[in-house]
């Protein structure tokens, strides 16, 4: 009787923003059945928690302004570790299909000849607008959204910020940007070319953590803001109406009590 073959493989797992109740169930199947885990610097120590102690666990963790793992690394090493007879996971905050560079994984994997398996993961704006109970879109105020990244591209070319603007007032979008703090004075400016300076804005660090902080003010005063309050990364950026009803909630400091928190 013929031996069945190894069949190599590595599954794309998203672990959401951080908390681990918010994992699917198939990302939890598919952790605690990992020999290996390369995980991205986002993802919590309760998430980890969760996995096969057997694993190893290698971070290859990648933060803007910070000295990152080289992606081909990290390809490199998915393909060896495959191609050997790991149950091969590669972990990212959020999901993986979003600013998580999944694609470019995919694309690498499938070329060598590797199987992929991607497993989604709740990424980190919906979870943080759950949790203020504020939807992404209203049937009133946002007809849709629109995730973007606050990275320049790696040309040197810029995000069209203005016409970005000027489309979201008109279709009524909302405007979610993640990795903006870096340019976020450009981008507040760019954006007030397109979209009146009383639209509102919320910034969102560390969703879903214990530690998670928020503030509401308007686009006129977004960098000042988040200045002020000392926001860091990760932090999420809203720009939209539907924003406007945690900014009649009064939510317009950083730091609040942890009643208020667990109300809104």
């Amino acid at each position: 009787m013929n031996t069945p073959t190894h069949i190599p493989k590595v599954s794309l797992v998203g672990a959401g923003p951080g908390d681990p109740e918010l994992l699917t169930l198939k990302a939890l199947k598919t952790l605690q059945s990992a020999s290996l885990i390369l995980v991205d610097d986002l993802v919590s120590d309760d998430v980890l928690a969760l996995a096969n102690p057997a694993a190893r666990v290698i971070k290859v963790g990648k933060r803007g302004g910070c000295r990152s793992t080289p992606q081909a690394f990290i390809h490199k090493l998915m393909v060896q570790a495959a191609l050997s007879g790991e149950q091969v996971v590669r972990l990212k905050g959020g999901d993986p299909l979003i600013f998580g560079r999944g694609g470019e994984e995919v694309e690498h994997l499938r070329k060598a000849g590797i199987e992929v398996e991607i497993v989604n993961g709740v990424t980190s704006a919906l979870a943080g607008m759950a949790g203020l109970q504020t939807a992404l879109t209203h049937r009133d105020h946002a007809h849709g959204v629109v995730f973007i990244t606050g990275h320049r591209q790696a040309d040197g070319q810029t995000t069209p910020w203005a016409e970005l603007a000027h489309m979201a007032h008109q279709a009524r979008l909302t405007l979610v940007i993640y990795m903006g703090l870096a340019q976020l004075s450009q981008i507040q400016s760019h954006l007030r070319q397109g979209l009146p300076a009383r639209t509102p804005v919320a910034l969102l660090q560390n969703i879903s953590l214990p530690n998670q902080r928020q503030a509401v003010t308007n686009l006129a005063d977004l960098a000042q803001c988040a200045t002020q309050h000392g926001f860091s990364s990760p932090t999420v950026i809203v720009v939209g109406q539907v924003i406007a009803g945690l900014q009649a909630l009064g939510l317009n400091a950083a730091t609040l009590p942890d009643p208020l928190k667990n109300q809104i």
